[in-house]
């Protein structure tokens, strides 16, 4: 190894002295910040918020301090139907209700593993990467679809937001630490030789603790609720004793069988047209894993339109970071210029960026509406769930260049696959491991 020489030190510092580019940037960074100063009016002229195909979707929710954004997006697509279906107006479904019964399924999920994973060494890739996060606020769409269909879903009304489901913080350091705890009494369990049968009632008195924690902490979900509501004519209705699935059935109706989720991952090791799983990745023990199919990013797109087309919103996942400017709700590859501030290049292609560390899905979000000009998309309209101060009124736009590079996912009826692409998408997926960017949680 090469350490660096104070003459080298000095060298850069005078060669940085005497150029007054340099410095003048300096004196604009320093008190402006990177991004304040690199920001460009260019991006804001190209994504006016208008566009050729735009559904209507209500107000936009707030998942305040919580990464429940797959969750709330997920809601959002039910939300649209409900409130076109019976002239709701600012409608939610309970994100608490789900929250739940999520944290209450990843609990089991962990147990899970870390039994499965008991006859490896801590310091094993796979035990520590368990143990580094127990569990999360992030998800994936097939593990919402998992929850749906065994807990289905509840009005807002029915089971309200709390303090620890708004700001999750507090909640999560603490449910880590018992399955943290809890993993080391399994793991004390198996060495020592006592029976699956006696693990496993271990583990139902570990589960009935973490139900006690959720419920104190979150509330007790409801298991029958009346629906009472006025629509937007003022008429009142009543619908009285229904669960949590018959609510579902009733005004949700959507067959989640009928939807799957479409990735675009152009790296060596995933060539497009085939599936992909995620070793150690869901929350519902027994339930389907996490599946999707890769295409190239012409398809892709092209799926989201025609979904859009149709009517319906499209649940999508990016890295929501890049090149994003939150205050103005636009996502564009030119919304800042960083290369041109720092006089260094940054640039990377998109499998590069996942190979390397520098790029994977960090948000989810829902696409609802578009921009297509000659046949082709241009911009896209995105319904965020950070609330209404941001972007215009929490929509923003994303330019197609952005998606290109920084969108992941999207979630699409299999009645717009082609032939060639839905005998794919019936192919046993390729397992991969538990810290590949395509298990990254939105």
């Amino acid at each position: 190894m090469t350490e660096i020489k104070n003459e080298t030190t000095k060298k850069f510092r005078e060669a940085f002295a005497a150029d007054t580019k340099q410095r003048a940037l300096q004196n604009a960074v320093v008190k402006n910040g990177i991004m304040r100063s690199a920001e460009t009016q260019e991006a804001r002229v190209e994504n006016v918020q208008v566009f050729s195909v735009d559904l209507e979707t209500g107000k936009v929710a707030n998942q305040k301090k919580s990464g429940r954004c797959w969750m709330f997006a997920a809601l959002n697509t039910f939300r649209h139907k409900l409130i076109n279906s019976f002239q709701l107006k600012d409608f939610e479904l309970s994100q608490n209700y789900t929250f739940f019964w999520d944290k209450y399924e990843k609990s089991n999920y962990f147990y899970e593993n870390i039994i499965a994973t008991a006859d490896q060494e801590l310091d094993s890739r796979k035990v520590a990467f368990l143990l580094a996060t127990p569990q999360q606020d992030g998800g994936q769409w097939d593990m919402i679809v998992s929850l749906f269909k065994k807990y289905g879903v509840v009005p807002k009304t029915a089971m309200p937001e709390s303090k620890n489901s708004s700001d999750s913080s507090e909640l999560n350091n603490y449910l880590n630490k018992k399955l943290r705890r809890d993993a080391v009494v399994l793991r004390t369990m198996l060495e020592e030789g006592q029976s699956a049968e006696a693990v496993q009632a271990r583990k139902e008195e570990l589960l009935q603790e973490i139900y006690n924690f959720l419920a104190v902490s979150l509330g007790t979900p409801p298991d029958v609720f009346d629906f009472e509501y006025r629509d937007e004519n003022k008429d009142y209705h009543l619908d009285q004793g229904l669960t949590p699935l018959s609510f579902y059935e009733k005004y949700v109706g959507v067959d989640l069988d009928e939807y799957i989720s479409v990735i675009n991952a152009p790296t060596k090791d995933k060539p497009f047209n085939k599936t992909y799983t995620v070793e150690m990745l869901g929350n519902v023990v027994g339930d389907k894993p996490v599946k999707y199919l890769n295409v190239d990013m012409t398809t892709f797109k092209k799926l989201a339109v025609q979904q859009l087309e149709q009517g319906e919103s499209v649940w999508f996942g990016c890295d929501v970071g890049q090149s994003s400017n939150r205050e103005n709700g636009i996502m564009a590859l030119n919304a800042y210029e960083i290369n041109e501030l720092f006089d260094i290049d940054f640039t990377m292609s998109k499998a590069e960026r996942l190979d390397y560390g520098e790029s994977l899905m960090t948000h989810a979000m829902v696409l609802t509406g578009v921009d297509v000009v000659d046949g082709e998309s241009t911009k896209w309209k995105v319904e965020n769930s950070w609330g209404e101060k941001v972007g215009e009124k929490g929509f923003f736009v994303m330019s197609d260049a952005w998606m290109d590079e920084y969108t992941y996912q999207i979630v699409v009826r299999k009645e717009f696959l082609n032939a060639e692409l839905l005998k794919a998408w019936e192919e046993e997926p390729k397992v991969l491991a538990p810290w590949d960017p395509m298990g990254a949680l939105a």
